[in-house]
């Protein structure tokens, strides 16, 4: 067996950042080399996660400087970045100058917002003026796994967790070509999805026994949607999307409505998933309404569609933390390195949570 790859984790104190670790203390081929945090340096891994503790023992956090000037001639590299929209380009940069100019063979996954789009200009008309490496973006691509076939650039942008969901849900419509008009949306998202730090939206009696809409038709998702959605199937769809706070702490739910083109029917809906994802492990087409709890926790997608005179419905459900985020990032690297895309990923959901 070839030497495990060492993994970094740049950004290692998230939710995001703690599913990464969390994922890279069972994978097979991926050793964890440092976990990144400058608020966190030299403080123990398990302090911050005690679900870790056991995994990483007395394996400190070592700031961005620190681990650079660690990294060790020749070798090979899986670098993870969970750091904050519009901070992860920077801290990627000089860690891809640090490993070049090492002879490190490396590869970079992105799970912020910087490398999902192609050109600065798309980028700053979500996130606002600044890309804190421009240079960088065309050695970066994006998209949803499963539903991208080759990749030529060595590093990946991951996309959102919505973003995720909703592109598993509607790419195989717009491929087949079986629905006429726009699209329209909704999601529902677990309080993990907004971060580890406290806000009034992810605050437990705000959430607790409630739901609400946030940003209906304005969720900086959307464009990321309709961007790469249109790079999987060739269509451009009109996309009108709500998402919603659940209360509950992981998961993601989407609904679908569409209408369906002139002699659509249930059987051609079918067919059109089963072409999909046919071939694709983490994705099971299932007879009725996905559940939550069949997925969270693990790095699976089911998705249940139904059709009814002139219209569809689709549903996708989704761990917005591992298949929406660490897990679908994993799943890139496996792809990068040219392991098998299920390593490490494997695992079924626990269900009962």
């Amino acid at each position: 067996m070839s030497a495990p790859i060492q993994a970094v984790v740049l950004g290692g104190t998230g939710y995001v950042g703690g599913e990464l670790l969390r994922l890279i203390a069972t994978h097979p081929s991926l050793d964890l080399a440092a976990a990144v945090s400058e608020s966190k340096a030299n403080q123990p891994i398990g302090e911050t996660f005690a679900h870790l503790a056991p995994a990483y023992g007395d394996m400190r956090y070592v700031s961005h400087d620190a681990w650079l000037d660690e990294l060790e001639e020749g070798g090979r590299l899986a670098l993870f970045a969970a750091g904050p929209h519009g901070a992860s380009a920077a801290m990627i940069s000089a860690a891809l100058s640090a490993a070049e100019s090492k002879n490190i063979e490396v590869h970079c996954v992105d799970a912020s917002a910087d490398f999902r789009f192609s050109s600065q200009a798309e980028y700053e008309a979500v996130y606002g003026p600044g890309h804190g490496a421009p240079a960088l973006l065309s050695a970066f691509s994006s998209g949803v796994p499963e539903l991208v076939d080759e990749v030529s650039t060595p590093h990946i942008g991951s996309p959102g967790c919505f973003a995720t969901a909703v592109q598993l849900a509607i790419v195989p419509l717009l491929r087949a070509g079986i629905v006429e008009g726009d699209l329209f949306v909704t999601g529902i998202t677990g309080s993990t999805g907004s971060g580890k730090s406290p806000k009034p939206g992810t605050h437990h009696p705000e959430r607790h026994s409630n739901l609400y809409a946030y940003k209906p038709l304005a969720h900086r998702h959307a464009p990321e949607i309709v961007h790469h959605a249109t790079l999987a199937s060739g269509t451009k769809p009109t996309l009108h999307f709500v998402p919603h706070s659940g209360p509950f702490a992981r998961g993601i739910h989407v609904t679908v409505h569409a209408r369906a083109a002139s002699g659509i029917g249930q059987a051609a809906l079918d067919a059109a998933f089963a072409q999909a994802y046919s071939e694709k492990p983490f994705v099971n087409y299932v007879d009725g309404a996905p559940k939550l709890k069949d997925v969270v926790a693990s790095n699976y997608c089911h998705i249940g569609a139904t059709h009814a005179d002139d219209a569809l419905v689709v549903m996708c459900t989704i761990d917005n933390l591992v298949k929406g985020a660490a897990g679908g990032a994993i799943q890139w690297m496996n792809r990068l390195w040219s392991l098998a895309e299920t390593t490490g990923l494997d695992a079924p959901a626990p269900a009962w949570t």
